[in-house]
């Protein structure tokens, strides 16, 4: 490709969507694979969301990623739809080809990588327990159960969510359901807080008897400083508190990797965004 041409136009659709950082994101991983792309944030009216993609599309638009309100809509707008993303119910990845909508979730691989690669985590035979059962949850079971953990406990505010949701799951892994209040007493290995709460200074209702020092707590939520919920697990006796800002950026390199067949280094652009988010 000669720098004169036009660079591939990708993007990410949702509403909000000022505050993403998938922009931010994209720009570092293509000035380190030297890929020739333009990313950028597209504010989406919520009942606009197909006519948006269409539009994109027949602009010339190669990929988009999807945030909220629109990976359930995202998922039906597809085409095709790979494995991971049939079972999350949910798409945060599409690509256009041969007439094609490509659907993809990669919020999953994303948490994974993050907990493994950047954190060192050895999944197999860990006791899990996961916090909320809406779509963040659903999007990253599958991967999860894929690693082999001893067993999955997800707890819910609303037990029955959380027990429809364990049955969804049920063939793939040893894995159950329940309310906050019914949580067994035991310390588990890693606890993963799928629910927005800590973003409001809220934190799920569950007792500090489920920490100890060698418990792995991760919040899906990122924020430039602690999470509600992180400060909570530390003062419970968590030595490793971190936020979801890991998985935000290998669930960005999994749709890059998608779209471009590069796989960039994601550990200096998850400190870069970090920095910049600190920064203000």
């Amino acid at each position: 490709m000669t720098p004169s041409a036009s660079p591939d136009r990708y993007a990410v659709m949702g509403n909000p969507v000022s505050h993403s950082q998938s922009p931010a994101i994209h720009t570092l991983f293509a000035k380190q694979t030297g890929q020739h792309i333009h990313y950028e944030a597209i504010l989406v009216e919520t009942t606009a969301f197909t006519q948006a993609v269409e539009t994109f599309k027949q602009q010339g638009g190669r990929g988009l990623n999807i945030t909220v309100p629109f990976k359930q809509e995202a998922w039906t707008l597809a085409t095709q739809r790979s494995t991971r993303a049939e079972l999350a119910g949910a798409v945060n990845t599409l690509s256009f080809s041969d007439g094609q909508i490509l659907g993809d979730n990669t919020d999953g691989v994303g948490l994974v990588r993050d907990l493994q690669h950047q954190l060192g985590i050895d999944l197999q035979g860990q006791k899990i327990l996961i916090l909320g059962a809406g779509g963040a949850v659903r999007g990253v079971l599958h991967p999860l159960l894929e690693q082999k953990p001893e067993r999955i406990v997800i707890a819910n505010r609303t037990a029955s969510k959380a027990e429809q949701l364990a049955e969804l799951f049920s063939s793939t892994g040893n894995i159950s359901g329940m309310g906050l209040e019914s949580i067994p007493p035991i310390a588990f290995d890693l606890i993963i807080n799928g629910t927005a709460a800590s973003l409001q200074g809220d934190v799920p209702a569950i007792s500090s008897g489920s920490i100890d020092s060698h418990t792995c707590v991760y919040d899906m939520m990122y924020a430039p400083q602690p999470t509600a919920f992180m400060q909570w697990a530390s003062q419970s006796g968590a030595t490793l508190c971190v936020d979801g800002l890991g998985m935000l950026v290998e669930q960005a390199a999994e749709s890059f990797y998608i779209w471009r067949q590069v796989r960039p280094d994601t550990g200096p652009v998850i400190r870069k965004i970090r920095e910049q988010m600190q920064a203000g």
